[in-house]
């Protein structure tokens, strides 16, 4: 790291379990992110100026006034643009050293997987099961670790999970794909703004945490959050031998 570098990021080198050899790895990962709305933001945010090298903004979606609510990526004067393109700038203007890429499209299978491939971990910050199982997927063919957030009306949760364990759960073991499942919209239902940056932020702590090796992820660990009460409980989970994702994983 040259001088700015140092002064950039030396609060983080400060930490005795991160230091400097934390830092370095920091500024040679590279994530994906996929969605750049209420959790994406405020993950994209801490994640550049943590100093990730590279991150992968993905995002099919265009700027709303609806959005700005919640998505602090986004700006009036950008209403309109591409998400994906609009957080690009945003992360730019913070911290012009990290790379971003940013793909205004919808991943699809093949789209989704050479992504995947590319970076050290996976960021889900989508709206959606179907989108949601589509990146465990990916995760587990790929043996990346993902971390995924997830914030509707007052509630949020967090979870991470590394296939690179054999004994760890995959996103299928703790929610069965079923067709025809319904779920939850903001647009329909409504989300409290700062739950998304609270959620948003913890995905990017654990981020951190995996790609450094510090601390102890919430690998086997769904935390969830009622802002009403502001009171958090947690729910442990194990591998399901007979999962169609990661059942028959070495």
């Amino acid at each position: 790291m040259d001088d700015p570098q140092l002064l950039r990021y030396a609060r983080h080198i400060l930490l005795d379990e991160l230091g400097i050899e934390g830092q370095e790895r920091l500024l040679g990962s590279r994530v994906l992110i996929v969605g750049a709305g209420g959790l994406g933001s405020p993950a994209a945010f801490y994640l550049a100026s943590a100093g990730v090298g590279k991150i992968i903004l993905a995002d099919d979606d265009v700027v709303e006034l609806s959005n700005l609510q919640r998505q602090i990526l986004h700006t009036t004067a950008r209403l309109g643009w591409p998400k994906a393109e609009s957080g690009r700038q945003m992360l730019a203007e913070l911290n012009p050293e990290v790379q971003v890429q940013a793909c205004v499209i919808r991943l699809a299978d093949e789209q989704l997987h050479d992504l995947v491939a590319q970076v050290d971990l996976v960021l889900d910050c989508t709206d959606n099961f179907v989108t949601r199982h589509a990146i465990n997927r990916a995760c587990v063919a790929h043996g990346k670790p993902l971390v995924s957030g997830a914030a509707i009306r007052f509630d949020g949760q967090i979870s991470v999970f590394d296939p690179r364990d054999a004994n760890a759960p995959c996103y299928h073991c703790l929610f069965p794909e079923r067709d025809g499942a319904s779920e939850l919209s903001c647009a329909t239902t409504g989300v409290l703004a700062p739950l998304v940056g609270i959620i948003g932020s913890m995905q990017a702590v654990e981020a951190i945490k995996v790609l450094t090796g510090v601390g102890s992820p919430l690998v086997g660990r769904l935390l969830c959050l009622d802002a009403r009460s502001m009171q958090w409980s947690e729910v442990k989970f194990r591998r399901d031998p007979a999962c169609l994702v990661c059942g028959t994983r070495p």
